[in-house]
């Protein structure tokens, strides 16, 4: 099926709406709800999903909620690891994550977690840097090492020594991947890009307004929008092209590949939804 195209003052309608419904997420540590009825929230055993990731071995889809983390397989959400509300999450790779929020007392880990490192899946965190100062709402992983919004954009090649990037904009949500050096910075004007490890940044010129973003590859990212609209870029964000729709407010995307039609899931308000043909239609795979 053709789609007619948007006219120019259409296509500046969305984007505004999109940049709008964007900029009333930032000034919250908690996402927007919409005005009329609220869905049911799902019967599960977490509250609010921050992250997802896909396990690259067990293809387990890890999600990273205001009650730790759980791995959903072919059943019902399993829970994994101590109770931490996981703010910024990011997968390295190999059973490898980065984290940040607000661990339970009985973890001994201290409040604000600042830097975690996960290095079995989550089974277990570590403290590696930043402990009682820094509470990263925003996390990617990057070939060069970690870049995380705290209130400020910082970088670290270490892991320990952390360097402020003044960058004149503030992220809602950051991604990468630990193979290559591009990360991309969502915000209300639109989608800021990266190629090295976030020292430097291309303000967008075009393409929509995101809400998240995810690598499915090297190449392939995901975007969603605030209403759910669907985008995906072939070459790492520098251009983007519409796809599908997801239903509800998203709050966590994750995908895989390959780079033709990569898998996606996005939470919403009222499940986890999933898309095997790259964005052009979706399921719901949990309530």
């Amino acid at each position: 099926m053709i789609r007619p195209a948007l006219s120019p003052a259409r296509t500046r309608g969305r984007a505004a709406a999109a940049a709008a419904a964007l900029l009333l997420l930032l000034t919250s540590c908690t996402p927007a709800s919409p005005q009329g009825p609220q869905p049911e929230a799902p019967a599960q055993p977490y509250a609010h999903i921050h992250g997802m990731a896909v396990d690259s071995e067990t293809g387990k889809v890890m999600l990273a909620t205001h009650d730790g983390l759980f791995g959903l397989g072919s059943g019902s959400p399993e829970k994994i690891g101590p109770a931490i509300d996981l703010m910024g999450f990011a997968p390295a790779g190999n059973d490898h994550y980065y984290a940040s929020g607000h661990p339970a007392p009985d973890t001994g880990l201290p409040e604000p977690a600042g830097l975690l490192r996960s290095q079995d899946g989550g089974e277990t965190w570590q403290q590696v840097s930043l402990g009682g100062v820094s509470d990263f709402h925003a996390l990617a992983v990057t070939r060069s090492g970690i870049i995380g919004f705290d209130g400020t954009l910082k970088t670290t090649a270490d892991l320990e020594t952390w360097t402020t990037r003044e960058v004149g904009f503030d992220p809602y949500h950051l991604s990468g991947t630990p193979t290559g050096d591009v990360v991309l910075a969502t915000t209300a004007a639109g989608v800021h890009r990266s190629t090295d490890g976030g020292k430097t940044w291309a303000a967008p010129s075009t393409g929509p307004v995101l809400l998240l973003t995810a690598f499915a590859t090297a190449s392939t990212v995901i975007g969603v929008a605030p209403d759910g609209a669907v985008h995906v870029s072939s070459d790492a964000g520098r251009t983007w092209r519409a796809t599908g729709t997801a239903t509800g407010q998203p709050s966590a995307l994750t995908a895989a590949g390959p780079d033709e039609r990569p898998q996606i899931w996005v939470a919403t308000p009222t499940g986890i939804e999933h898309s095997v043909d790259g964005g052009e239609t979706f399921s719901t795979e949990i309530k």
